[in-house]
């Protein structure tokens, strides 16, 4: 049993998180209300992102409790009606909610908590950023994006709260001390692939009947080379490539690595092989002028009123072509042939991706053992560009090659940041991106 000292330490942010769900409750939001009853569960676990995570829920109250009461105050002035005793009632639960901040940083459950060698800031800003995203989709798309709101409206916020759990989760997986040089690329594929897991297991749920699995019920083609295509074809639905250039604003090229639903099939298939052989030169020249291609397909196709059943079957027969190239050229070379060669989304994610700052950098450290170089299943890194200090422009920012570097020469940069930030800020937008994708991302 928790000793009553931590219990008493802990009671201020536990009643300050359920009269949150009351107040959303009362506002007819059950979903939500059950989201922060539901949250405080979280600090039974020991781990130091939960403290963190209470802080910043506690935070959000104080702003939740400033604004309803402003509002009120407000009202009640306007019907000259008195206010002070609803003034003094929202600043006492104000201050409960200051005091669960402050016992927080200091008590019994500071020193429970704090014992946690893996850091505690990245984990619970995953989980912050997650429910942030999970919220804003909720919002603005006009009909129910996540699941559970189809099913039982209201409840997409209890998958809010659990994708929100899993990001933070992961990143402390990511970012603890220990665990072997090969954790990150092994953490990050198996992330990867319940990603391609979810994704066609709802799709082959939705063609088989279950149509509210399905993103608006209008089937689309799996095929990522139509997030361009598509609309350039229709002349609309330009939902899933605004999702795309928004994802890779915040994670640069990451998208290829950590999102693609399709990417992780050539991963898998690389991975059978476990020397890599570098593909030919001429692969990007060839990359460049296909995705040139599809694109004016696609143009062509609607500039002469082709059929949609012709356009889905060339659709078709390009992405099957893809998964050709990963049983042949991926799984004998051990390099991703499809990504790197191929795919079209894969040149514009990391040509657009050079507009966010993440950055890998080989630093001064390196003594050029090739270990990164064999790691690389991008085809990103070599003697040539270790020597000039960054990847080629093949590199995802996966991080795989980071985590393996037994000098400590591989990291991420970005403007202001050391290294270890860096790499904590990495982990943190990519888990949170691909957190969001479990909960939206479908067909």
């Amino acid at each position: 049993m928790p000793a009553p000292a931590l219990l008493a330490s802990l009671a201020p942010a536990v009643l300050s998180l359920w009269l949150l769900g009351a107040h959303a409750l009362r506002a007819g939001h059950w979903g939500l209300a059950g989201a922060w009853a539901l949250a405080p569960l979280l600090l039974a676990l020991p781990h130091g992102w939960v403290r963190r995570a209470a802080q910043l829920a506690l935070g959000w109250a104080i702003l939740v409790w400033a604004h309803a009461g402003g509002e009120l105050i407000r009202l009640r002035v306007a019907m000259d009606l008195p206010w002070a005793r609803l003034a003094l009632i929202l600043g006492a639960v104000m201050l409960l909610a200051a005091l669960g901040v402050a016992l927080l940083e200091r008590g019994p459950a500071a020193r429970r908590h704090g014992a946690d060698p893996a850091p505690h800031w990245p984990p619970a800003l995953a989980l912050a950023l997650t429910v942030a995203l999970l919220a804003v989709c909720r919002a603005t798309v006009p009909f129910p994006i996540l699941l559970p709101d189809r099913f039982l409206p209201g409840a997409g916020w209890l998958l809010a709260l659990a994708l929100g759990a899993y990001a933070a989760w992961l990143t402390r997986a990511l970012l603890a001390p220990g665990g072997g040089p090969r954790r990150w690329g092994r953490l990050r594929l198996r992330a990867w692939g319940l990603f391609s897991a979810v994704f066609f297991a709802q799709l082959l749920l939705g063609l088989a009947g279950a149509e509210r699995l399905l993103m608006t019920g209008a089937l689309h083609l799996p095929v990522p080379a139509l997030i361009a295509a598509g609309p350039v074809f229709r002349g609309e639905g330009l939902f899933m490539a605004g999702l795309f250039l928004a994802t890779v604003a915040v994670v640069g090229p990451a998208w290829c690595s950590w999102l693609c639903y399709i990417g992780a099939w050539d991963g898998a298939a690389a991975a059978r092989h476990k020397v890599l052989r570098p593909l030919p030169r001429w692969r990007g020249p060839a990359r460049a002028a296909l995705a040139a291609l599809v694109l004016l397909a696609a143009w062509g196709l609607r500039a002469t009123g082709a059929p949609v059943a012709l356009a889905g079957g060339l659709a078709a027969a390009f992405g099957l072509a893809g998964v050709a190239v990963m049983l042949t050229v991926s799984r004998r070379m051990g390099t991703m042939a499809h990504c790197t060669a191929f795919c079209p989304m894969g040149l514009a994610a990391t040509l657009l991706g050079r507009l966010n700052p993440l950055r890998v950098r080989v630093g001064p450290g390196c003594t050029g053992c090739g270990v990164c170089v064999r790691t690389c299943r991008y085809g990103a890194l070599d003697e040539a560009r270790l020597a000039l200090g960054r990847p080629g422009g093949t590199c995802t920012l996966c991080g795989d090659c980071v985590g393996r570097c037994p000098h400590a020469a591989l990291g991420y940069r970005f403007p202001g940041l050391s290294p270890a930030r860096a790499r904590a800020l990495f982990a943190v937008l990519a888990v949170s991106a691909h957190a969001m994708f479990l909960g939206v991302a479908r067909i």
